[in-house]
């Protein structure tokens, strides 16, 4: 079977970049694969498109180095099997709050005996090779998104259920639910996902965690997170436009030969 280089990745300690699309578009998904990210995650809780979208673009991806991964809308174990089907390796499924839900999460990425997840590899198969089927329990990766209090006070349980290869923090959600809301500062989810970080190390199990930007990515890296997703791809496109369209209002002109000497074609 194809190999899952983000779960290699995590356990050699090497950190893991990850992309995150909210718009459904195979070009760009391709794109974004092929930018040096170890992993593009496919965004259907808040991306703007569904199932048709996501298989198209998680076909994009495979032509690229990068691993395919997928956030469900919410714990739907057919929903969940249906994109394992469409090639995903890694699920994300957010607001998993106990140990139960957990459980739920692994048992719908596990083939028996070790879950229930119903058999018809579909397009798993021919992205994962001819033994996808004896081999996608330890390469499938099952990633609760811990982002609610009670995920907090129960992280020792969730830890508990066997099968679980990542957990994914999601810091807005966090502050929502223990500061009242998103802006900074926000102690009460920073010291929350701390807690989260240190009990989740302890065990062995790697935690990864949505950010703004590179900047932020880069401090959440060095407080040990293993995955990190640098803001998603609508961000880095109106990012990219206004900080265009700022340079070419600002009063001082480049140096043109310089410009065209340093980035011409």
């Amino acid at each position: 079977m194809r190999p899952n280089h983000v779960k290699t990745r995590l356990a050699a300690g090497d950190p893991v970049i990850n992309a995150w699309l909210s718009i459904g578009a195979s070009y760009s998904a391709e794109g974004v694969g092929h930018t040096g990210v170890h992993s593009v995650t496919v965004d259907l809780q808040h991306g703007m498109f569904g199932f048709s979208e996501a298989l198209h673009m998680l076909q994009a991806i495979s032509a690229t180095p990068a691993i395919p991964m997928v956030r469900v809308p919410h714990l739907d174990p057919a929903q969940i099997m249906q994109l394992l089907d469409a090639g995903a390796y890694g699920i994300i499924c957010p607001m998993i709050s106990t140990p139960e839900q957990a459980a739920e999460l692994v048992a719908a990425c596990r083939y028996p005996p070790h879950g229930n997840r119903s058999f018809g590899p579909s397009r798993g198969l021919l992205y994962g090779g001819s033994d996808y089927v004896a081999m996608a329990n330890e390469t499938v990766m099952a990633i609760p998104m811990i982002e609610t209090a009670e995920a907090v006070d129960r992280i020792d349980e969730i830890l508990a259920v066997d099968g679980i290869d990542m957990l994914y923090l999601g810091p807005n959600d966090m502050a929502f639910a223990l500061d009242g809301h998103v802006r900074f500062p926000r102690p009460a989810s920073e010291q929350a996902m701390g807690t989260v970080l240190s009990r989740a190390t302890q065990k062995g199990v790697p935690v990864g965690i949505f950010c703004a930007d590179a900047s932020e990515a880069r401090l959440r890296m060095d407080e040990g997170y293993g995955l990190v997703t640098p803001g998603n791809d609508f961000a880095h496109l109106t990012r990219s436009v206004s900080g265009a369209v700022k340079n070419l209002l600002d009063t001082e002109k480049p140096n043109l030969a310089t410009a065209t000497g340093n980035h011409g074609y």
